[in-house]
Order: structure tokens, then sequence, then C-alpha cells
């Protein structure tokens, strides 16, 4: 499976950091629904503002030379499931796993849940 443009830019977006908040926040519908552990319990964040609130709390503390690598994508029904491997040297052990399924609706996120591990 070939990883959708819509995706692709999410993650281009994600690794610039700060300096891609209005791509990223592009990529997302008005109506967009993010759930995410980084604070170390699931968070939903509910609206593209919501959204980018909480995308704004990781800039606040950058991981140093972040890199993210795709280790699997597929398909299940209308989700998109990517797995990866963020690289850095801010993480214990220099890497950290995760797994993102998006929902995309007209060329926008319309959902995405981020859990760590695959």
């Amino acid at each position: 499976m070939e990883m959708p443009l819509e995706i692709s830019n999410f993650f281009l977006s994600m690794q610039a950091g700060a300096a891609g908040a209005r791509s990223l926040a592009a990529r997302f519908a008005e109506d967009a629904v993010y759930e995410e552990p980084f604070t170390g319990e699931m968070r939903r964040h509910e609206g593209r503002d919501a959204v980018m609130q909480a995308m704004a709390l990781g800039w606040e503390q950058p991981l140093q030379d972040m890199e993210i690598l795709v280790d699997s994508l597929s398909a299940r029904g209308n989700e998109i499931v990517v797995k990866w491997t963020c690289i850095s040297p801010s993480l214990p052990g220099g890497q950290g796993q995760g797994t993102n399924r998006f929902q995309l609706k007209d060329g926008l996120i319309t959902q995405l849940i981020t859990t760590m591990g695959h």
C-alpha cells in the first residue's frame, strides 16, 4: 500500500516541530478528533484548535534531532494504520514506537488515535 499524501504530509509537518504548525493544522478537519497518550494517560481533543493545542505541548520541549520512520502501513476498512519509530537522543534508549490510526475524509484527517508501542 502506498502512503496517502495526507498522511505523508502529516508526518513531514510533525517532524518540522513548531515551524510546521500551520502546515500541520491544514491537515486536520475543523471537527477533527485526536486521542493521545503523551501525558501518561489517554486524552481526547475535539476540534482543530484543541488538536493544535495538544500538538503545541510537544513543541515546548521539542525532541532533539527527531526523525520518524514508518515501520508499516495498512488499511482496515476506512482506517489507515501506521506503525512508526521515533528516533531522538531525547528519548529513553534513543527511540520510541507507536501506532497512529487515521480516518480521512475529503483530503483531511478527521480522526487520529495515537498509542505507544506496536
